[in-house]
């Protein structure tokens, strides 16, 4: 009996994100009968791209221990340099190379402060998101820049075989990222990294190498973000990103993903990220106030990071 009482509240704990995705799924799909049809799941996965995508990046920096609060902000200044590049007619696989790189150095730049600065990664990350959002608002003098074109337009509000192409985007992201955390070394360095980073020392890993390495992640893939969103709205507008770490951080935690490091799975950042989008949906669906909104995504981050301390105590 006791045996079968650890196993169940094992299972539980393991597998406690995709319980919660399925509860919520069956609750708001008998409060609202247009919430579980194709279309609104395509509208859903649509909106739940951009955030999916920055938690993933998020995903590698909590899983060394560490933390990013700049992924908005780093959203909103290649956005803007994207935008520009748009306009100004680059050919368009300049401007997502570009813009990729960007991203990535903006992260590493917040890695270098952290590595070689000796900064805790939640003031590095303070800082460098108050720089990029003041640079963005230098570089675009607090307007926003038009990034009219077919072509880009196309990857942010285009579809391919009914399914919008930010989702195809996120599901490629999320089988990659799955690849590297599995299978190759790099991905088990970053979880003994975050594990134990003397330990990882010892054991001859570089772990200002890999920390650096996965700030760029970070910054490449909130850059990603910043292309869809950019090419949705047809514009950078300097406030873009504004809380989308938050939104990312709950993604990750949601999806088991331990603050202490070491431990949590791609899948799960996956199913956070969708339980946070299925939220918005259902308020939005149910015309509750976003300002209720934001009460009830601070009380489901609140309760996953009790529990978290809970499951690591």
């Amino acid at each position: 009996m006791d045996s079968f009482k650890y196993n169940l509240k094992y299972w539980i704990v393991e597998y406690k994100a995709a319980i919660a995705l399925v509860v919520l799924l069956i609750v708001v799909s008998s409060l609202n009968p247009y919430f579980f049809t194709w279309d609104n799941i395509l509208v859903v996965l649509q909106q739940t791209s951009v955030n999916a995508i920055i938690a993933v990046g998020m995903t590698f920096v909590i899983l060394t221990k560490g933390i990013d609060l700049s992924v908005g902000s780093v959203l909103a200044l290649t956005g803007a340099l994207c935008a520009t590049m748009v306009s100004l007619h680059f050919p368009m696989v300049f401007v997502i190379l570009f813009t990729l790189i960007a991203g990535a150095i903006l992260g590493m730049v917040s890695g270098g402060i952290i590595t070689k600065g000796y900064v805790q990664p939640f003031i590095a990350t303070l800082i460098t998101m108050t720089l990029y959002r003041g640079i963005t608002m230098v570089f675009s003098d607090g307007f926003p820049i038009s990034a009219s074109s077919a072509s880009f337009s196309f990857i942010g509000g285009g579809s391919f075989l009914g399914i919008p192409i930010p989702v195809y985007i996120m599901f490629v992201v999320y089988l990659l990222s799955y690849y590297v955390l599995k299978y190759m070394p790099f991905g088990r360095y970053v979880y003994a990294t975050g594990g134990n980073e003397q330990a990882a020392k010892l054991a001859g890993i570089n772990v200002n190498r890999i920390k650096l390495a996965v700030y760029g992640i970070s910054g490449m893939l909130s850059a990603l973000a910043a292309i869809i969103v950019t090419s949705r709205l047809a514009s950078a507008q300097p406030n873009a990103g504004t809380g989308y770490e938050l939104d990312a951080i709950a993604a990750v935690v949601l999806g088991g993903t331990s603050l202490f490091g070491g431990k949590g799975k791609i899948v799960g950042t996956l199913i956070g990220a969708l339980i946070i989008g299925l939220l918005s949906n259902a308020f939005n669906l149910m015309n509750v106030s976003s300002y209720y909104q934001m009460i009830v995504k601070a009380l489901v981050i609140l309760l996953a990071v009790l529990l978290d301390f809970k499951v690591k105590k």
